[in-house]
């Protein structure tokens, strides 16, 4: 019963957040509209016929180089390096400059972009010996 509720609630508000984008869509002016069209196509395209196969061609190489208990980790950390590449873009391509004002863009993204996906590595790396630690008969931990 309280599923059901939830579930209603959830659609509710769906339908009203769809209702206030098309609304907003319809508002937006002819020229806005052709490139939400042209963005939203070009998005579709870009991902599924550039970025879909080149990453499933990346993961079949990888299954037949790593070993498999390596496959999560690996998998985990490669895509938060591409979440945080992309997220990065726009202020490394430092699109919203301003030779004005110093304040906006003010920091060194590369270098943060860098110790971010070191952190990322790290973290995989903790991981695979995390796992590897966890398969070793009890007593043997230490020895290697």
């Amino acid at each position: 019963m309280i599923l059901r509720l939830v579930r209603i609630v959830l659609i509710a508000l769906g339908a009203l957040s769809v209702w206030y984008g098309a609304t907003l869509l319809w508002d937006s002016g002819t020229e806005a509209f052709r490139s939400i069209v042209f963005w939203f196509a070009a998005g579709i395209l870009l991902h599924d016929g550039v970025f879909a196969p080149v990453c499933a061609a990346l993961g079949l190489g990888a299954r037949r180089v790593l070993p498999s208990r390596w496959w999560a980790p690996v998998a985990c950390g490669a895509v938060c390096t591409v979440a945080l590449c992309l997220v990065s873009l726009p202020v490394l391509t430092r699109g919203g400059a301003m030779p004005g004002n110093p304040s906006v863009l003010d920091r060194n993204y590369p270098a943060g972009l860098v110790v971010a996906v070191a952190v990322v590595w790290l973290l995989v790396a903790v991981a695979l010996l995390a796992g590897r630690r966890m398969l070793l008969p009890t007593g043997q931990a230490g020895e290697r």
